[in-house]
């Protein structure tokens, strides 16, 4: 059942495709394609969110995308960021700025897209983001613009040379600055490169991630306890089982330069975000003290938070699973470095199924001295489940035990405390109940004595004789 939003809505697309008529030619649309592509832009958009536009304005942002979208080379995003007025361009966005995107179809855009301009302060009002397919020739130029529905009904006959793309019209705080309006432009350009290079090495990270735990299978590193090095190989397949979004790759050289550490990235190895080289000056790569001594440490994993934040799915820092290689004499000589997010599925797995987590939870009971299966061994447990996903990979088991037996220790004074709160108000309560029962059975057999008494007395009184 169509409201009256609805109605207003299709009542402006219907006004915005005779503006279409009376502008023939505009952006090379005859009114035919400009009526069905005005259908696309707007199909899926709230009708209130344009409910209050004009028919100018509803059409002027439609062409508008459609004339970015002109020529697009493959492998590139097109981005615009600009405040359309009517003097310059013929149509408003309510006062908004503008942002305009055109680029291939691939996960994570409009995620990164937004979170990259809640970055910048932007409020954001309105997002349209048609997912449409195109025709183009080898040199990006559009050819044709249709949808699914009509790649489906004519039994794939125009799926021929057919890709699929994203056009986003996202806008956002006024800003009429140019040079803000270009800096925009450039930070939402990079954060589309970073997609893009993430998206299409993703296959290259999981074979790597499998590449690196054949390896550990089959060249075990010498001098290192041999369930450790299992437990690393188990937790990089349990990654790669849709428990972490890859988005970089890169392989370390550990060296000495001028009597310092230095680990240098190794030419060629970068995937993802990290496939630029990285600066290959010596004082880029050289090791703070504390970080020093912990990269020639020989354990196998390195599992902790990135100093920087994602700019692909989620804002926030990312996570960092390093491998670490070893020569011949169990010595360390460099690392190979995964970037990305747990997945929602890894932050909803059992600790007992976890890779790694699982032996350090086993390790914490065999420290406490508990049973699995005891009242002790089974709270803390619970609190290992409930201990966040990205701290207890970062948390060695010597700071872990303390911090478990204090938290557990708590609980068993919560539970205590509950239990001595409950006790003293079912005293109080079933004190309240006698109480109040005694009184009311004084109260009944007062009452049932005082008639009986009266009835005797009666009884007597019939009986006496009269003077």
């Amino acid at each position: 059942m169509q409201s009256k939003l609805d109605d207003v809505k299709r009542s402006l697309i219907e006004k915005a495709a005779e503006l279409a008529k009376n502008r023939r030619g505009a952006a090379g649309l005859d009114p035919h394609t400009a009526a069905n592509f005005l259908k696309l832009y707007y199909r899926h958009i709230s009708a209130e969110d344009i409910a209050e536009r004009t028919p100018v304005d509803v059409f002027g942002a439609a062409l508008s995308q459609y004339r970015i979208a002109a020529n697009r080379p493959q492998g590139t995003a097109t981005v615009r960021v600009f405040t359309p007025n009517v003097d310059e361009h013929g149509w408003t966005a309510s006062g908004h700025t503008v942002v305009e995107v055109v680029t291939d179809d691939m996960p994570f855009l409009v995620d990164s897209v937004t979170m990259e301009l809640t970055r910048l302060d932007r409020d954001i009002h309105m997002v349209i983001h048609p997912q449409v397919l195109v025709r183009r020739d080898v040199t990006g130029a559009l050819q044709e613009v249709f949808d699914a529905d009509e790649a489906r009904n004519d039994g794939g006959a125009r799926a021929q040379d057919v890709v699929r793309e994203s056009w986003m019209h996202i806008e956002v705080d006024r800003e009429s600055d140019p040079d803000r309006l270009a800096a925009m432009e450039a930070d939402l350009s990079r954060v589309l490169r970073d997609v893009r290079e993430a998206v299409e090495d993703w296959s290259r990270m999981r074979d790597t991630a499998l590449l690196v735990v054949d390896d550990l299978h089959e060249n075990p590193p010498p001098k290192i306890d041999p369930a450790e090095v299992e437990e690393a190989a188990s937790l990089l397949s349990w990654l790669v089982d849709d428990h972490f979004t890859f988005l970089g790759y890169r392989e370390y050289s550990l060296q000495e330069v001028d009597g310092a550490d230095c680990l240098r990235a190794v030419p060629g190895t970068g995937l993802g975000i990290l496939r630029s080289d990285q600066d290959m000056s010596p004082s880029f790569g050289k090791l703070p003290p504390a970080v020093k001594a912990k990269a020639r440490e020989r354990r196998v994993l390195i599992i902790t938070k990135a100093n920087s934040r994602a700019t692909v799915h989620r804002p926030t820092y990312l996570d960092y699973v390093g491998v670490k290689t070893f020569d011949d004499k169990g010595d360390v000589t460099g690392e190979r470095r995964f970037l990305g997010l747990f997945s929602s599925a890894a932050y909803a797995e059992s600790v007992t199924r976890i890779p790694v987590l699982r032996r350090r939870a086993q390790l914490v009971l065999e420290r406490e001295g508990f049973e699995p299966m005891s009242h002790s061994g089974k709270a803390l447990m619970d609190i290992l489940e409930n201990y966040p996903r990205d701290e207890l990979f970062q948390t060695t088991l010597d700071e872990l035990v303390p911090i478990a037996d204090a938290v557990l220790h708590l609980h068993e004074l919560v539970e205590s405390g509950l239990e001595q709160l409950v006790a003293t108000s079912t005293a109080a309560t079933c004190r309240a109940s006698s109480t109040s029962h005694a009184t009311v059975t004084r109260r009944r057999c007062g009452r049932r004595c005082r008639t009986s008494s009266s009835r005797r007395w009666a009884g007597k009184a019939s009986t006496t004789p009269t003077s």
